[in-house]
């Protein structure tokens, strides 16, 4: 993997932003593998199409691609609002791809993937509605929250300029492919809010009381299920079964 831009490609561009679509998107196209397969190439999509941007022809997974200068934050801009929330109801939403670079050196910094068996409308935060004077007055935007994605849905192929192992970046995918097996959206919501509250603990092994310590946390965010420790006892079981952890000992797991 070459993390240089072929920089050639935008010279018979002005603008700036026409510069990096065509680079960042030739990267990707020319550079980057499938992650959920493995399959050498990513192809593009005719522009203009609304719901992704590559697509992988031996799995058929698509990929929408957000590229940044610099590092990503906590953030990433995305499109309409209402399109995002009803694309996460109809199951439509593509993996994403999160590209960083360097304009100095014309170099990928990180580049990422995020399974789209994370995205929940939880994640998506309702931006105010543009101003009465705007060209598209009254259009309402969203964000894509990335502190409320856990780390294992942030799959690196590239961290800080090194490249993660391919075999490492499919183990990782797999990892959470059980997540699709959760139609429901709020049933998915509730797993990923769990295993949230386990990355914060910070170490691997845990017990089921540090769990219920995030009871409030879970039931502000839940307020329609009034049984909270048992949702939390479900979720555990859920995670246990798929592999995701593994039970020690009575009321003690360790992440795998």
């Amino acid at each position: 993997m070459n993390l240089c831009f072929a920089t050639h490609l935008a010279d018979n561009y002005t603008s700036q932003p026409q510069k990096i679509r065509v680079l960042t998107e030739n990267w990707v196209e020319s550079q980057v593998y499938c992650p959920n397969c493995g399959h050498i190439d990513i192809d593009k999509y005719c522009n203009n199409k609304p719901v992704a941007d590559f697509f992988c022809s031996n799995c058929e997974e698509d990929y929408e691609l957000k590229s940044k200068k610099g590092y990503s934050g906590t953030k990433i801009v995305d499109g309409a609002y209402r399109t995002m929330i009803q694309r996460l109801q109809e199951r439509h939403t593509p993996n994403l791809f999160l590209l960083n670079y360097d304009m100095d050196t014309f170099q990928v910094m990180n580049f990422l993937v995020i399974p789209k068996h994370f995205f929940v409308p939880g994640i998506i935060e309702k931006r105010p509605p543009l101003s009465q004077t705007a060209v598209r007055a009254g259009w309402v935007g969203c964000n894509i929250l990335l502190q409320n994605i856990p780390q294992s849905g942030k799959i690196f192929l590239v961290k800080n300029k090194n490249i993660e192992l391919k075999e490492k970046v499919l183990e990782e995918w797999k990892k959470t492919l059980f997540l699709r097996e959760k139609k429901e959206i709020n049933a998915k919501g509730w797993l990923l809010d769990v295993m949230m509250c386990i990355e914060k603990l910070g170490h691997k092994d845990f017990s089921l009381d540090e769990i219920y310590e995030f009871e409030d946390a879970l039931s502000n965010k839940h307020p329609d299920n009034r049984h909270v420790k048992d949702k939390i006892r479900q979720q555990l079981q859920f995670l246990r079964n798929k592999g995701y952890l593994e039970f020690v000992e009575r009321g003690h797991y360790r992440l795998i």
